[in-house]
């Protein structure tokens, strides 16, 4: 496997790739729960490299080829939710100040930001706390950390905790489950095989479930950003389905309500899910987006 990049942030070590012009607008992608940056197919990123982009997407710490956290406690989740962080390894504002020390690396001043599901908290937070790195804003199937509003049905709750096999059969037989009841029962047909394939390309390249359980912790352990999100004064997409079983389609309503001036762009029929009959949508509404930022 031909090595990518890696660039030194925050104390830690990020892998990273780029597609599209590099005198393109850049795009971070921010990565959603224990997604590594090959999750987000080539596919959609060419779409967007294709619409003046330059995409960057990076493996968040703990997961995929970047820094992993060995060591760290493992988390006490039912502790965390109850407001205790003597198990937490690192925070959501850890994982966006690497991501902004990433643009940093990359000797770029400010980018258009687009952050799928955990990856969309720490867009938010990365919008929040480092405004001037920050030219627009597209929080996908994503939520405020108001506990009342984006919680996961039982259903998806039980994706969320279910520990993955370390065997690779047993684990591409348990990803696609979990990516059939993320997507189950919505308008978008389930494929089966690229789910299959995705999970493969994640395993074969790093198989590390521990960081997954740690940046759960985090994102449990996350304040309510509704109050900051007010100050926010950058054009800003929240993107969500309307059938979302792991976050509930409240949480991009909260997080359009709270940013001044937001878009919603409600998806009837998808789930917690970016299957291919929706890229051109999501690339088109980014696109527009960012150009509300010129």
């Amino acid at each position: 496997m031909t090595a990518m990049p890696r660039a030194h942030a925050n104390g830690i070590e990020l892998e990273y790739e780029v597609t599209g012009d590099p005198d393109g607008r850049p795009l971070l992608l921010v990565q959603g729960l224990g997604a590594q940056l090959v999750a987000i197919e080539h596919d959609f990123c060419a779409g967007l490299a294709a619409r003046g982009f330059r995409v960057v997407r990076f493996d968040n710490r703990d997961v995929g080829l970047s820094t992993r956290l060995d060591g760290a406690p493992a988390p006490n989740f039912a502790a965390v939710w109850e407001g205790d962080r003597s198990t937490l390894a690192y925070t959501l504002e850890d994982m966006a100040d690497d991501a902004a020390g990433l643009l940093d690396a990359l000797q770029i001043p400010s980018a258009h930001l687009a952050g799928i599901s955990l990856g969309g908290m720490i867009a938010q937070l990365l919008a929040i706390r480092h405004p001037a790195k920050v030219l627009s804003l597209a929080s996908i199937m994503s939520t405020t950390g108001e506990r009342r509003v984006g919680q996961a049905s039982a259903e998806g709750a039980g994706v969320l905790f279910t520990p993955m096999p370390a065997e690779r059969d047993r684990f591409l037989e348990q990803a696609v489950a979990n990516a059939r009841a993320a997507g189950a029962g919505t308008a978008f047909p389930f494929d089966a095989e690229a789910s299959r394939r995705a999970a493969a390309r994640s395993y074969d390249r790093a198989y590390y479930p521990a960081g997954v359980g740690r940046q759960l912790a985090a994102a449990l352990a996350a304040a309510d950003r509704t109050e900051a999100l007010r100050s926010l004064r950058v054009p800003t997409l929240v993107v969500h389905g309307d059938a979302d079983k792991i976050i509930a389609v409240s949480g991009g309503e909260a997080t359009a309500a709270a940013v001044p001036g937001a878009r919603l762009l409600l998806v009837p029929g998808l789930g917690h899910e970016l299957p291919r009959g929706v890229w051109e949508t999501l690339a088109d509404a980014i696109a527009e987006n960012a150009d509300r930022a010129a």
